[in-house]
């Protein structure tokens, strides 16, 4: 499995950045599910000069930023000629007010990881969850460190759709119904919330409560009203299932709800591709059956 790595210079800029912070949690699981990561060239150079991961093979450099490697990891995950120029997905450390998280190629990598079902881990809450989840499909014994992820009840939990992914959304939730209703809260925009609401109903979910928290739609500031719970550290989790094919009249909404997330780097995992969401919930259970 490869992974693209990249993370802005706040990120890297001095021992306790989050790339850091994210390596020193993971390295023991890097090692063990022999990931590679392929980092653009400041992104690497800052590893090398921390001393971490030495040694250890899985990891390649690409050209700096400047000089296309960004632009490099979006056609891998897309795929190219050939298993070593294909990517299974990104994480991209995202300081949310540096210029360079929105210029083309940046948003291009976010796009075409939605477009193909692969990871796009912008957080180190969302890398820190992926690791511990591919740990436990690939057999080994949950990591402690990670027992914050899965206290699902204590932990509120937004599903926002768009319109054309709102029946992958309702397919998801009643694949897994019994696993996301051990959330203590969940949230969700208009219309996808009230078609949650009427699932839940369906499924036995008692008629004089709501199953999920009902806000505005997305065009109507759902979206920034559940960014402003993301701010104040009281929504953990966002399952977001965007449409990258449709051009959006509340685009900058759906902006902001991704700065949130990335602002509380440390607290807020988001999931955007309906693959990665049910390989999370298969995770869930199965680190719940060896006793974690």
């Amino acid at each position: 499995m490869r992974l693209g790595l990249a993370a802005n210079r706040l990120h890297h800029q001095n021992q306790d950045a989050a790339l850091f912070r994210w390596l020193r949690a993971c390295e023991a699981g890097i090692r063990e599910l022999k990931l590679g990561l392929h980092a653009i060239g400041r992104t690497h150079d800052a590893i090398a000069t921390a001393g971490m991961l030495v040694d250890y093979a899985g990891l390649r450099r690409y050209p700096y930023g400047r000089e296309g490697g960004l632009m490099k990891l979006v056609a891998e995950v897309v795929g190219l000629e050939g298993a070593e120029r294909s990517l299974d997905g990104a994480i991209y450390l995202i300081d949310p007010v540096d210029p360079s998280s929105i210029f083309p190629e940046a948003t291009a990598l976010k796009r075409q990881c939605v477009i193909h079902g692969k990871p796009f881990l912008s957080t180190v809450a969302s890398a820190r969850d992926w690791i511990e989840m591919e740990r436990i499909h690939a057999g080994f014994a949950p990591d402690p460190g990670a027992d914050r992820f899965h206290a699902l009840e204590t932990q509120t939990l937004a599903l926002i759709a768009h319109d054309a992914m709102k029946p992958q959304m309702l397919a998801f939730a009643a694949e897994h119904f019994d696993a996301l209703s051990r959330f203590a809260h969940r949230v969700a925009t208009g219309t996808t919330g009230q078609r949650l609401n009427e699932l839940a109903w369906s499924l036995g979910w008692p008629h004089d409560r709501l199953w999920a928290e009902r806000y505005q739609s997305g065009p109507m500031g759902g979206d920034a009203q559940i960014a402003d719970r993301v701010l104040e550290r009281r929504c953990q989790r966002v399952v977001f299932f965007e449409d990258p094919h449709v051009a959006r009249q509340h685009e900058a909404d759906i902006q902001l709800l991704e700065r949130a997330v990335t602002t509380v780097t440390d607290d807020a995992v988001c999931t955007t591709s309906p693959v990665v969401a049910r390989r999370w919930l298969q995770a869930v259970a199965l680190r719940a059956g060896r006793g974690a």
